[in-house]
């Protein structure tokens, strides 16, 4: 049902395992996952059980992924950097996992070199990296998405909020860690918004631009699709929970927590995806790599709220529980444009993921305390992915907004969200804060 086809510090010499060994040959393959994150302990967890895995590294990665794999304390941006590194230790793929490296062009950098990495290039990433240029795609190319206008300057864009209807919705055209999104009710508060982007530069240069669209109502899913540039295969539905309050308020954050599957249109969003890889290709813009569309399921069909040209974060956690085939071996297919000879395989039930937090988060938030708890677990239903931690000699330390994931899986998605709401109890560091709804528009 869910497959669609469409015909720094430095390591000198080759890392060895722990037993002095080379683990580098013919068969194997050494792996360099890039990014700290949730998301990126995910992928390393699953390429770890791999059976053609050598050197497992992680860059920057973070006190979880070091118990699977060896960190290396290399910025996910310092491209040449990485490269050196993957040079120095026969990396046979590298796989992206933050949107900032993409944008700052890693991918391209990577191939220049001759490296093999998973991931869009920077053109093919701008439909992630600029609000302003997706929004443009989708009206040149009829792709379903909300009505829209953008802007550089404040005065033009004050005065089309004077004329738009609310709730109305105000997006950075750049990056922004998942919280460049306002939903504004009012004509009061879509000016604050647009004062802190545009006039208090409260994000950067992301803010130099900005989009002001109409504001869709419906169920949000995520649509994950692994692509070659000609084929692509579409993972299961997922639900994010953007924001941080419970029955979805207050403000945007990087995602709270995720369920999978979700009901949607599975075939209408196929073609999004189908539709979407044909307009970049026909702007010369070959997309290989993840394509996440984020998905409003309106009265009027799938509409597109926006694209990300990477694994969704907390997504890839309950995908990586569910997913049946080697991820090495289906990343390796992406990047040798031979998908169409690759099925994706689930396993059944659902999968879940609580995020916590620190006290604060999104906003201003103290880290440095003490985790206990994670050990704790009730078996092979619960497994914690680590994002913002850090270790400090045998102690694991907060050092990020999410925390941590902790995930669960089970027969059916109530029996998943007991599992996974008992595991979030038994971890404990001040300050943690977490949805206690998640699922919730589903029945949970």
């Amino acid at each position: 049902m869910f497959l669609a086809k469409w015909v720094g510090i430095f390591v000198s010499d080759p890392v060895r395992d722990r037993t002095g060994e080379s683990k580098h040959n013919g068969s194997m393959k050494n792996v360099l996952v890039v990014g700290g994150g949730g998301r990126e302990h995910a992928l390393a967890w699953k390429l770890s059980q791999s059976n053609r895995i050598g050197n497992l590294f992680v860059s920057p990665g973070n006190a979880g992924t070091a118990h699977l794999a060896q960190n290396i304390p290399i910025s996910s941006t310092d491209i040449p950097a990485l490269i050196k590194f993957a040079k120095q230790n026969a990396i046979d793929l590298t796989v992206v996992g933050p949107d900032n490296s993409l944008a700052a062009g890693i991918v391209d950098s990577f191939q220049a070199h001759g490296l093999k990495i998973f991931g869009p290039t920077k053109k093919a990433a701008e439909i992630e990296w600029s609000k302003v240029f997706a929004k443009k795609l989708m009206k040149k190319y009829n792709i379903p998405t909300a009505k829209y206008a953008s802007f550089s300057s404040y005065e033009p864009a004050r005065r089309y909020i004077s004329t738009t209807s609310f709730p109305t919705v105000i997006k950075v055209d750049g990056l922004a860690l998942g919280k460049g999104v306002f939903i504004c009710e009012s004509p009061k508060e879509a000016k604050k918004a647009l004062t802190a982007i545009m006039r208090g530069k409260d994000f950067g240069s992301s803010g130099t631009k900005i989009v002001i669209e109409e504001y869709l109502e419906g169920i949000e899913v995520s649509a994950h699709a692994i692509c070659d540039g000609s084929n692509f295969l579409l993972f299961p539905l997922a639900q994010d929970h953007k924001r941080i309050g419970e029955g979805n308020t207050g403000p945007n954050t990087g995602g709270m927590g995720t369920i999978c599957p979700v009901p949607g249109p599975v075939r209408e969003i196929s073609g999004i995806i189908r539709a979407t890889l044909e307009a970049l290709q026909k702007e010369g813009r070959y997309f290989s790599g993840c394509l996440f569309p984020g998905i409003m399921h309106t009265s009027k069909g799938p509409k597109v709220l926006e694209y990300n040209a990477r694994f969704g974060d907390p997504e890839t956690q309950v995908y990586m529980r569910l997913l049946k085939n080697d991820l090495l071996e289906v990343l390796e297919a992406a990047t040798e444009k031979r998908l169409g000879n690759v099925k994706l395989e689930w396993q059944t039930g659902a999968a879940a993921c609580i995020v916590l937090a620190s006290l604060g988060y999104p906003g201003k938030y103290k880290q440095g305390f003490e985790i206990g708890g994670i050990e704790e677990r009730s078996g092979n239903e619960t497994v914690i992915f680590h994002a913002g931690t850090k270790l400090d000699g045998d102690r694991v330390l907060t050092a990020g907004g999410r925390v941590l994931n902790v995930t669960a899986t089970g027969a059916n998605l109530g029996e998943t969200l007991e599992l996974g709401y008992k595991a979030a109890g038994r971890v404990s560091f001040e300050g943690k804060v977490f949805r206690k709804d998640i699922g919730f528009q589903f029945g949970s």
